[in-house]
Formats: structure tokens, sequence, C-alpha cells
């Protein structure tokens, strides 16, 4: 038979181009069929770190960024049976899976929030059950996340004693600093969950000290204020004559309005909810929306920023849906009651009148 075939290639164009074909499918399943998956996982590797994750930075709706994170991840990260792991780009999609998890978890617990306050017992319990299950699958992706932002530049966060790792561009500054970010998340969203995902505590300490491997001033505050949070969460790793946490915390979201990343804000935000100093959550949010008008958001970096204006608008949220039974009203953003200020409203005297 195949001699038949390959004397009918010699007569039709046709004929011959489908006996290649054949013939290079014979080749390809007679051999391992790897080096064209290992080729793709490289050419997708390079091209996520080249090109997706610049333009996935730079956009502005963390809903959609998120839903790409939670498609992409098991595709691009499943190469990694074939070739190197795609640390770095896997890092930062399973930073946004951990994202969209996180968005659910909050829904979860403004419905608690709703039924705690209409005094509906069942309904809240359910949620509240809901909240802590979803906040314990947040916590678990995000360990992922910085796991893997760790393997990313070979960086050993309990290695004694330290060695920084070395960041060859701006774009591995930030998927360094995200990870120790997200590892602090991990922790707090482990907390929510009642300790259900078992996230190891001692990552705190380990993001303290591998964050004084980053440029404070340029990152907007954001090393700082992952040092400070640490220091509130664990105060025997505050170095001596260090100035107070919250001062720290305070500084750092100034700077992040300063370089258009207010990523310093939400954290510090994050810690007053999370240590309980309501007096320190509203100044935070009213500060967050004054900057509204004077901040000029870092353009290749401009998802980072969205970011915090979600977790923000969740504290302020959260704030409401407590005391009020529902989320902030659009024109009451920034404040912590539905009360108007009259103070500095101009009145007509009507006694001239009379």
């Amino acid at each position: 038979m195949i001699s038949s075939l390959v004397t009918l290639a010699g007569r039709t164009p046709a004929v011959r181009l489908k006996l290649l074909m054949l013939t290079a499918v014979a080749v390809l399943a007679g051999c391992s069929a790897n080096p064209i998956y290992t080729t793709t996982g490289v050419v997708l590797s390079n091209y996520s770190e080249g090109e997706a994750t610049p333009y996935v930075m730079q956009m502005s709706d963390p809903e959609m960024a998120c839903s790409l994170g939670e498609g992409i991840d098991p595709l691009l990260y499943s190469f990694s049976r074939v070739t190197d792991a795609p640390d770095s780009t896997g890092s930062l999609l399973m930073l946004l899976a951990g994202n969209c998890m996180e968005y659910r978890a909050w829904e979860a617990e403004l419905a608690y929030l709703r039924a705690d306050f209409e005094g509906n017992v069942p309904a809240a319990k359910d949620a509240r059950e809901e909240a802590k299950r979803l906040n314990a699958k947040t916590a678990e992706r995000r360990l992922r996340a910085f796991n893997r932002a760790m393997a990313a530049y070979e960086f050993d966060p309990a290695a004694e004693p330290l060695e920084c790792p070395f960041l060859f561009t701006e774009q591995d500054e930030l998927t360094f600093l995200l990870g120790l970010l997200t590892g602090m998340q991990a922790i707090v969203n482990d907390a929510n969950s009642g300790a259900m995902a078992g996230i190891p505590r001692n990552i705190a300490p380990q993001a303290e000290r591998a964050a004084t491997c980053l440029d404070n001033e340029k990152w907007g505050g954001l090393p700082n204020s992952i040092r400070a949070l640490v220091w509130l969460l664990l105060p025997d790793t505050r170095p001596a004559l260090s100035p107070d946490p919250w001062r720290v915390l305070d500084n750092s979201s100034e700077l992040g309005v300063k370089v258009g990343m207010r990523a310093s804000m939400a954290l510090e935000a994050v810690a007053a909810e999370t240590f309980g100093r309501p007096d320190v959550l509203a100044d935070t949010i009213a500060e967050f929306v004054d900057a509204e008008e004077r901040i000029d958001v870092w353009e290749d970096y401009r998802l980072v920023d969205h970011v915090a204006a979600g977790v923000i608008r969740f504290s302020s949220d959260k704030h409401w849906t407590a005391n009020y039974g529902y989320r902030t009203p659009q024109s009451f953003f920034g404040k912590m009651s539905p009360e108007r200020n009259t103070e500095n409203v101009e009145t007509m005297s009507l006694d001239d009148l009379l």
C-alpha cells in the first residue's frame, strides 16, 4: 500500500501534500509530542511575562483581571510538567485568582452584616460560614502566589543572613513586592477564616525582612507598610528605635499618593480594621477620597491602584452595612455616617424680611 501511495504521490501535488502530512503525523506518533509541548510552554511563558503581564498591569478593571487569573493560570502553569515552571507570571496569575475569591468572600461578609443588622440569625450564620470558607480558599491561593514569587527569584526567605534576590527589571521588583504583600494577605484571610487554611505564620517575619530589599520611596511606601503591619502583628520583630507603626503606615499612605499607587493606603485600612482603630480607618477612607483630585495614577501599574481602591471601598461598605444596613451611598463615600455637614452652609436670614 505504501508503495502505491509513493507511486501516486509522484503524479499529483495534492496527493503529495497529503502524504507529507501523513508522514508528519506518523513521525509525531512514533516519537514523543513533548518537544512541541515544551516549545509551546516556553513561548507562552515568555509571551505572558513580556507582553501579557504589562498589559494586565495597566488595566483598570480588577474584576476582569481576576477572571483572567482564574482562567489562564491552570493552562499556563500546566506547562510546568514539561518545562520550567513560569513562577514569576504564575505568581501574578495566582494573585489575581486570589482576588477573585476574596471578592466572593466580601459579598458573603456583607450579606452576613446585613442579616445581622436585620436580626435574621439563620441567614447571618449561613453567610458568616460561607465567608469563612471563601476566606480559607483565598488564603490558600495567596500562599501559592507567595511561594511562586519566592521561587521565581530563587529567594529563600528563611536564609541567614538575608540575601536579597537579583531583581533585574522594574517588573521583577513589583512581582517580588506583590508576592510579599500577598503572603501577608494570606495570613489575614486565614485569620478571618478561623484558621481553616493553616497558613504558616512565619511568613510574616520573613516578609518583614525581605521588604528591606526594595526601594521604599520608589514603591510608594509599600515595603515599609508591610514591615509596619508585621510590627503590629508581632511586636518582637520591631527594630529598636523604629518609629511607631501607625506613623509609618500614615507616611507610607502619603508616599503612595505621590507615586500614584495607593496600595499602602489599602494596607493602612486593613491594619485599622484588624487592630480595632476606627479613627484611623475613618481618616484613611477620607484621605483616599480626598486624594482622587490630586493623584496622578502610575499608568504602568494602574491595576494596583484600582485593586487598592476596591479594598478601601469594601472597608467603607462594611462600616455602613454594619451600622445602617446598606452599602456606602456614592455621595457619602469618604464619610462614616449619613449625617450631612451643615456648619458651613449659608442660610438666608428672614429677620430682615419681616
